[in-house]
């Protein structure tokens, strides 16, 4: 089983972070591949950010169909360009935050995420809201940290981090934390065992519930709005997705 894990953004040490922290909860026999796109933001910090790194996200899956890969995780919490990255493939799409809020549900009936900064934060209720997870989570919680300082200042970042979910075990009234950011990828075990709570973080998350689908021989449908983009042409820098659509008869094979 192949599994494309994308980093949305253009971080190269971030990218191996989710790399290894996917590849450690692996099955064995799974091959993990961590990319990233050439373009974009250095990090995921808004609704603009997240529209450039879109672009990228389909290039990673583009690429991808073309080297046989069975599925994708999209590791940015946000989930930026999701939908459209189903519409390429058949195989099954994943994004960090749908992952993780799906798993909570399964240990916990209420849970708190803890994430990088406030205006993320929003980002991440819209997205509860549109996953219909809202009635499960108590609140969003901000450490108040820039999504670099995982990388740059990793010590104080975990620290902040710490203390926000202590505050939701002892406010919030749940079951569970959700880890609001890729780039946490690896600091799950500490701060489940500074906060006494189960902890869960979208990458790792994301890797078992796909290959449960890819086990299971469940891919992306094509009937509806999932379907292949219809073919057209693009122009300037987009023109490389000109003939990426297959044919009307693969569509409906």
């Amino acid at each position: 089983m192949q599994i494309r894990v994308i980093n949305p953004n253009t971080t190269r040490g971030m990218t191996e972070t989710i790399g290894h922290a996917a590849q450690a909860i692996a099955s064995p026999g799974t091959v993990i591949t961590a990319t990233q796109p050439a373009h974009g933001p250095v990090s995921i910090e808004s609704h603009f950010d997240e529209a450039i790194s879109a672009t990228g996200v389909l290039e990673e899956v583009a690429a991808g169909e073309r080297d046989g890969v069975d599925a994708y995780i999209i590791a940015c919490f946000g989930d930026p360009g999701l939908l459209a990255a189903r519409e390429l493939t058949r195989a099954p799409v994943i994004g960090i935050a749908e992952a993780a809020f799906h798993m909570a549900t399964l240990i916990s009936t209420r849970f708190s995420v803890v994430t990088t900064l406030g205006r993320t934060g929003i980002i991440a209720e819209h997205l509860l809201d549109q996953y219909g997870f809202s009635h499960h989570c108590r609140r969003v919680r901000a450490a108040e940290i820039p999504v670099l300082d995982l990388e740059d200042d990793g010590d104080a970042a975990l620290s902040r981090i710490i203390e926000e979910g202590r505050r939701a075990r002892d406010e919030d009234g749940i079951g569970a934390l959700v880890l609001g950011c890729g780039g946490m990828a690896d600091l799950t075990d500490e701060i489940a065992e500074a906060v006494g709570l189960p902890v869960i973080e979208g990458v790792t998350a994301a890797v078992k519930l796909t290959e449960a689908l890819v086990g299971l021989g469940l891919g992306t449908s094509k009937v509806g709005d999932l379907a292949f983009p219809r073919p057209k042409p693009f122009i300037g820098r987009y023109a490389h997705f000109s003939h990426h659509a297959p044919s009307v008869n693969d569509e409906t094979r």
